[in-house]
């Protein structure tokens, strides 16, 4: 990529752009709705964050449960357990690393059973 990538919320339901998705060489970003993984899970080497555009996520921690509404920002350091769960429809930004993009690449469509090895490959775990 080499030009940056500008979205103003107004912009895009004005201009009915589609979802915005950026991949650069440390980080990339993707709107999404839906679940993610419904096991608490831990990325030993790698960030993640969340910014939720519309609805709700809650997020499932080893100490407890958090729900992010609309506007809030929730970044999950790596070796942090977490799993999330989107309501309704939910929208979000999520920001991934390469590696973890891989990951959600590999996950989606593989039986659960094959998940454990899955997230191994990808310096992750299930601790569920």
């Amino acid at each position: 990529m080499t030009r940056p990538i500008i979205v103003r919320s107004s912009q895009a339901s004005e201009e009915g752009q589609s979802r915005i998705a950026a991949a650069g060489d440390s980080f990339h970003i993707y709107e999404w709705s839906g679940s993610g993984p419904d096991y608490l899970h831990v990325h030993h080497a790698d960030d993640e964050a969340w910014h939720v555009l519309e609805g709700t996520l809650t997020f499932k921690f080893l100490d407890g449960d958090v729900k992010a509404p609309a506007g809030t920002t929730v970044f999950v350091p790596a070796g942090v357990a977490h799993a999330y769960t989107a309501h309704g429809a939910a929208r979000y930004l999520i920001i991934l690393t390469p590696r973890l993009r891989d990951l959600i690449a590999a996950l989606q469509g593989a039986p659960r059973e094959q998940h454990p090895e899955i997230m191994s490959r990808f310096d992750s775990s299930i601790l569920e």
